[in-house]
C-alpha cells in the first residue's frame, strides 16, 4: 500500500512531466508527404453470406444480502512535516 508521502512523490513527478512537455517550443524543420499506392482489383464472383442463428437460455441469478459481523480496519490520519520536491520550469525560448 502506497503511503501518503509516495503518493505526493508520484504526483509530483507525474505534473513535472506534463509541463516539460507543455513548456516545449516545437517548430517544424520539414514538410512530410506520403503516396498511397494503387490498385485494380476486379471481382470474380458473387458473394452470400448467412450468418448462424443461436438460442440461449441464460441461468437464472438471485442476489440477496446476509448481514455478518466482521472485523473492519480503521485507519488513523496524523499530521507529519515531510519535504515534497519542488519544480520550475523555464519554457524553451521560441527560436
Amino acid at each position: 500500500m502506497q503511503t501518503l508521502n509516495q503518493r505526493t512523490l508520484l504526483a509530483a513527478i507525474v505534473s513535472t512531466a506534463l509541463l516539460g512537455v507543455a513548456g516545449c517550443d516545437v517548430k517544424k524543420t520539414q514538410s512530410g508527404s506520403v503516396t498511397v499506392p494503387k490498385y485494380e482489383v476486379e471481382k470474380t464472383k458473387e458473394g452470400d453470406v448467412t450468418l448462424p442463428k443461436y438460442s440461449v437460455t441464460t441461468p437464472d441469478v438471485k442476489v440477496d444480502g446476509v448481514k455478518k459481523e466482521v472485523l473492519v480496519p480503521k485507519v488513523v490520519m496524523e499530521k507529519e512535516t515531510v519535504t515534497v520536491p519542488e519544480v520550475q520550469v523555464t519554457p524553451a525560448k521560441k527560436q
